[in-house]
C-alpha cells in the first residue's frame, strides 16, 4: 500500500465511530477541485508512509479504536487493497471505503469477501459531464456499475456529489438525481477552493455560496423525500 498521510483520530469521518484515517497515494482522476493533490498528483507525492508502522499504530489502538477509513487519493488502484483490508478486518476494526466508484470489479471483489462495512462513492456530474470533470476516460457505465454493486451489497453507503458551479450548475444537479434510486442516501457537498488540484482561489470569492442558503436546495430535499432518497447537505 501506498500510504501518503495517516490521521489518527477522527470523530467525523465514521458514523458513530471514533476513526483512523488511512489516506493512500494515486488517483485515476484529476478533478481540478480536488483537496489533496499531494495524493493526486506524482510531482507532488512526499515518500510514502511505511506500511509496518501504520498496522502496528492500529495494532495497539485496538479497543479504544472502533474503525479504519480509508481515502485517497483513490483505494481502488491500489495493487494490494484487499490484502490490507483483510488485515484490518483480522484485527477487528470496522472498515469504510471512500471511492470515485471506476473499478467495479475492485468493489465487486470487497462486497463479496465482506470485507467493507461502510461505503462512501463519489458521484462527479450527471453521465455525459463525467470526462470533463474527472479529467478521465472513465467509462460512464463504469460508474453506473458501482452505484449498482453498492446498492446490492448489503452494507451502508453513501453517494455524494461535491458542486463545483465552474463546470456545472443546478440544471445539472437535477441531471445527478436521475442516477438516484430508492433507499439511497445522497450528501451535497460545498466546494473548497483553496489549496486544490487547480488553483481556483482566485475566483473562491465571486462563486462560494452557502449551499444551505440556495433556495434549490429545499427543492432537492423536497424531491428526495418524495423519491425514497435520503438527501443531506454538507457545508464547509
Amino acid at each position: 500500500m501506498r500510504i501518503g498521510g495517516f490521521q489518527k483520530f477522527s470523530l467525523l469521518d465514521y458514523p458513530g465511530q471514533l476513526a483512523a484515517i488511512i489516506f493512500t497515494q494515486g488517483c485515476n482522476f484529476r478533478c481540478p477541485y480536488c483537496h489533496n493533490p499531494e495524493l493526486v498528483d506524482p510531482e507532488r507525492f512526499e515518500k510514502p508512509l511505511a506500511t509496518g508502522r501504520v498496522l502496528d499504530f492500529l495494532r495497539r489502538r485496538r479497543g479504544k479504536l472502533g474503525a479504519v477509513v480509508i481515502t485517497g487519493g483513490e483505494p481502488t488502484v491500489q495493487p494490494d487493497l484487499t490484502g490490507f483490508v483483510k488485515k484490518l478486518k483480522f484485527m477487528g476494526f470496522l472498515v469504510k471505503m471512500d471511492t470515485n466508484g471506476s473499478h467495479p470489479d475492485v468493489l465487486q471483489s470487497l462486497v463479496e469477501q465482506k470485507l467493507v462495512d461502510y461505503w462512501a462513492m463519489d458521484i462527479k456530474a450527471p453521465a455525459d459531464l463525467y470526462r470533463l470533470v474527472s479529467r478521465s476516460e472513465v467509462p460512464v457505465e463504469d460508474i453506473l456499475r458501482s452505484m449498482d454493486i453498492l446498492r446490492g451489497s448489503g452494507m451502508e453507503y453513501e453517494f455524494r456529489t461535491t458542486f463545483f458551479e465552474r463546470l456545472f450548475d443546478w440544471k445539472d444537479i437535477a441531471r445527478v438525481q436521475e442516477l438516484l434510486r430508492p433507499g439511497d442516501r445522497f450528501y451535497l457537498q460545498e466546494c473548497r477552493y483553496e489549496g486544490t488540484l487547480e488553483d481556483l482561489s482566485s475566483s473562491a470569492a465571486d462563486v462560494r455560496k452557502h449551499l444551505q442558503d440556495n433556495p434549490a436546495c429545499k427543492t432537492l430535499i423536497r424531491w428526495g423525500d418524495k423519491h425514497q432518497v435520503n438527501i443531506r447537505i454538507r457545508s464547509l
